[in-house]
């Protein structure tokens, strides 16, 4: 009996194990990357009228024009991440596992939600430039 017990390997967990919340950084990932590419693509024109409505100013602050030729191309990388948020979020609930973690309402929810917030982030950098002026 004793050597029936030494010999007893413990099976190394299949790919599901884990699966869950990998699942759960899938999803934010794209979402905190749209984010980011959006603020960057605001940074150029909203940076400077936020510094000066907050009260800090001086020369350096039109240094953060260097940003505006770079503008479209953040937003075009806010874009693409987008589309693959929205592919996370929105995929049937039919493709997840039960225990999932795209399987829990209440996280989808949150997701659908924290999805449509960097969305208006995204859109409010892309038309700050429009806007911005009305503000000078």
């Amino acid at each position: 009996m004793a050597q029936e017990s030494s010999t007893a390997v413990a099976t190394p967990p299949g790919p599901a194990a884990g699966h869950g919340a990998r699942e759960g950084r899938s999803a934010a990932l794209p979402l905190a990357a749209g984010g980011i590419a959006g603020v960057l693509a605001s940074i150029c024109c909203v940076g400077p009228l936020a510094l000066v409505l907050a009260g800090i100013g001086g020369a350096w602050v039109s240094t953060l024009t260097i940003f505006e030729p770079y503008r479209l191309v953040f937003l075009a990388g806010a874009a693409v991440a987008l589309a693959f948020a929205w592919r996370r979020v929105y995929r049937p609930v039919a493709e997840c596992a039960p225990g999932e973690v795209c399987a829990v309402p209440a996280v989808r929810r949150g997701q659908r939600i924290a999805f449509w917030l960097v969305a208006a982030l995204v859109l409010a950098a892309g038309l700050s430039p429009y806007a911005a002026p009305l503000f000078y």
